[in-house]
């Protein structure tokens, strides 16, 4: 099973009755992967909707970068969730969060280096070869500049995609944040890409801070920015799944289904 390419939503606690008692028209949901983890009612829940909608599980813990062995525990636990569910797609981040000391809760950018490619290399092939089946990698929203920069973000997730086989999950919104801290060009980003790398793109929306920093907050309507790069992707790309993204300041479900249509008229426009 693939996802769709059409517009989906992020299933968050407070819309759960909704898609249970009902059949709000969204193609597909995804959920973080963390959250259901030790089973019980909520895992129940999710596995009821599962009969009516592709479900994407999208991983926050994994950090897949960290230079220390990978949690094979918590590898357990997302095999036997998706042993349950049944997923159309398995995302995680380009990110590293541990050390030998613990977890840090948090995605943590990776310095763009040989050494850190290897890791990940190294990390997406066993977590593949563990969970039996590919997955799909997101870029982050960055807080710092890393120094010492052997390649550009782009050229490194062309490499781990060709030397492991995972794809690309496209995040409008954090090449957008990254271009509002750091001056980053999302449209050059985007015309680097090729059909066929990226399996699916969310869009979601930043908080402004008053020193005109920006945070990927997931708690604002999608900004006329992210519409206008998510427009370029799908001219780029072609129609691919797309995920409306929202985790704080949740509104009443009704004011993100707009968001989903208009991203699903981008899409049948494509």
């Amino acid at each position: 099973m693939r996802l769709p390419a059409h517009a989906g939503l992020g299933l968050r606690d407070p819309y759960m009755d909704a898609f249970i008692g009902g059949h709000p028209e969204v193609a597909w949901l995804e959920v973080h992967s963390e959250n259901y983890f030790c089973g019980g009612p909520r895992r129940a829940s999710l596995l009821k909707i599962r009969e009516a909608y592709p479900i994407s599980l999208h991983g926050v813990g994994l950090g897949l970068g960290s230079a220390v062995p990978l949690d094979l525990a918590h590898l357990k636990q997302l095999k036997q969730l998706i042993n349950d569910v049944q997923p159309a797609q398995v995302s995680e981040h380009l990110c590293w969060n541990r050390d030998r000391y613990g977890v840090i809760h948090d995605l943590l950018p990776l310095p763009m280096t040989k050494a850190a490619l290897a890791c990940m290399v190294s990390h997406v092939d066993q977590t593949q070869e563990l969970l039996g089946r590919s997955i799909a990698i997101e870029h982050i929203s960055r807080y710092i500049q890393n120094s010492g920069a052997e390649m550009s973000e782009g050229e490194m997730l062309n490499a781990l995609i060709k030397r492991t086989g995972c794809s690309l999950l496209l995040d409008i919104n954090n090449l957008e944040v990254n271009r509002r801290n750091h001056g980053d060009d999302p449209s050059t980003f985007i015309q680097n890409l090729t059909r066929g790398m990226v399996s699916e793109i969310h869009i979601a929306g930043y908080s402004e801070e008053p020193d005109g920093s920006c945070v990927d907050t997931h708690g604002s309507a999608v900004s006329e920015e992210v519409w206008r790069l998510l427009e370029l992707a799908i001219e780029k790309l072609g129609s691919l799944p797309v995920l409306l993204e929202r985790d704080t300041a949740l509104p009443p479900l009704e004011d993100l289904m707009l968001e989903v249509q208009r991203a699903g008229k981008l899409l049948q426009r494509s």
